[in-house]
């Protein structure tokens, strides 16, 4: 049980993310366990976000706990440079997950650092400074991957983004910037405009083409068909390569390893984190090509970071990785995936303001609109806080009916622990249609 004071102390001498830090109210949670959370005043919560979509395997698992345990009366930490027995196993088991030709990592503390290692390697391969990335795209918070990213998180600091980062449209059907009357249309157009972006941009100075395995916080925006391969081959045709982003879209959440994998694609890099260790320690990564490893056999990697392959950490991946297979959380993620699809389906017959739902596995969205033919948002992209009425109204009562999840301008995401099951799915959904009804009320 935590404490009236240790709650206080958390306010007084800690800061909170992407918050304004007087009048907060946070969850004070004493314990976790399965798909829930408890509050120290005794309210059980359903998680239905898996936190920053990285608990993967849900909460409180012996198993990861036991792994760790075993590893620290071993090595608990040893310097990079050094070979451990558990980083072996790790490296080889990645390998053997990873597409093929992937057969190399270099491990990070998590995916913002996973995305800036994954950013240097491509510039110290390639000799080019540009990377091309999507407007409506997330890729952490450190300076080169918030620069990397379009999310208007990083306005604030705009002043000092990193220089060499180019972005581009998405291929966003439900809102297409080219007016498409199809996915496939779509998906042409985007590639197009991504080509003819890069030929103003020079091609020869263009490193990499970074994008999300699968869209996430930016609105789970799916790829059109085809789109993947298209700028797989634009890339190809100029040299430049390509990163998948897995930070979020990784380890099952999509059905697969990897989200690229529904795309039949095989990047150059892939950078990965959350689900790596489903939250439980930190650990990040950059799986590269053979092409690219081989690249460093007699050139120094300029790569260093004080707890790459912190043996607990891959210990705990390890535990998790198992876990996956042994469990068979893919299986279901795209059972409950495909539930949650028919559900919500259902509830847009029950709700006006459903204007879209996107998902893959368990990795979804609902966007919500005041008009289903005008596609009005009910929340408008990057509100300011005099706009956000309907949005903290639903937030606030997906709160006090004891759910967890994100709830951002106009949309609400679903995106469970992949070891959910029908009744959970239910429960929360059941939540979600109760703070729909809000936006309802602003349908015309």
């Amino acid at each position: 049980m935590q404490s009236t004071t240790a709650f206080q102390d958390n306010l007084k001498h800690t800061l909170f993310a992407w918050s304004k830090q007087g009048g907060l109210n946070p969850l004070n949670i004493v314990k976790t366990e399965g798909i829930y959370l408890h509050e120290a005043n005794g309210k059980r919560i359903i998680d239905f976000s898996s936190q920053l979509m990285n608990v993967n395997i849900g909460h409180g698992d012996k198993r990861v706990n036991n792994a760790i345990i075993d590893q620290m009366s071993e090595v608990n930490y040893i310097v990079p440079a050094a070979a451990t027995e558990i980083r072996g196993k790790l490296g080889k088991k990645i390998a053997e997950i990873s597409p093929e030709g992937l057969n190399k990592t270099f491990f990070t503390l998590g995916g913002a650092e996973a995305i800036e290692n994954g950013i240097k390697i491509a510039r110290v391969y390639t000799g080019r400074s540009k990377i091309i990335s999507l407007y409506r795209s997330y890729h952490g918070s450190t300076h080169g991957a918030f620069s990397a990213g379009g999310d208007p998180r990083k306005h604030p600091v705009d002043a000092h983004q990193a220089p060499n980062f180019i972005h581009v449209e998405n291929p966003y059907f439900y809102r297409c910037p080219w007016y498409s009357t199809t996915p496939e249309e779509c998906s042409e157009r985007a590639a197009a405009h991504m080509e003819q972006v890069i030929k103003y941009e020079n091609p020869e100075s263009i490193a990499a083409i970074l994008l999300e395995g699968e869209s996430g916080s930016s609105g789970c925006i799916k790829y059109p068909p085809g789109y993947w391969k298209k700028v797989k081959a634009i890339a190809d045709k100029y040299g430049i390569l390509t990163i998948s982003d897995e930070v979020m879209s990784g380890f099952g959440r999509t059905g697969k390893w990897f989200g690229v994998n529904n795309h039949e694609v095989t990047p150059d890099i892939i950078c990965m984190a959350k689900g790596l260790t489903s939250g439980y320690l930190p650990l990040g990564g950059v799986i590269v090509s053979d092409k690219i490893a081989h690249h460093f056999d007699e050139k120094a990697l300029p790569l260093g970071l004080t707890y790459s392959a912190h043996p607990l950490s891959c210990a705990a991946a390890l535990a998790v990785i198992n876990i996956y297979e042994s469990d068979g959380l893919f299986d279901n993620t795209m059972k409950m995936g495909k539930y949650i699809e028919e559900e919500v389906e259902k509830m847009k017959d029950r709700h006006p303001s459903i204007g879209d739902f996107r998902n893959t596995g368990l990795l979804g969205c609902i966007e919500l609109v005041k008009n289903r033919k005008t596609k009005e948002p009910v929340t408008p992209w990057n509100a300011k806080p005099d706009q956000m009425e309907v949005t903290n109204k639903m937030a606030a009562k997906i709160r006090e009916l004891g759910m967890f999840t994100f709830v951002r301008w106009n949309f609400i995401f679903i995106a469970p622990p992949l070891i959910i099951n029908k009744e959970q799915v239910d429960e929360g959904l059941d939540i979600i249609s109760k703070a729909i009804a809000i936006a309802d009320e602003y349908c015309n």
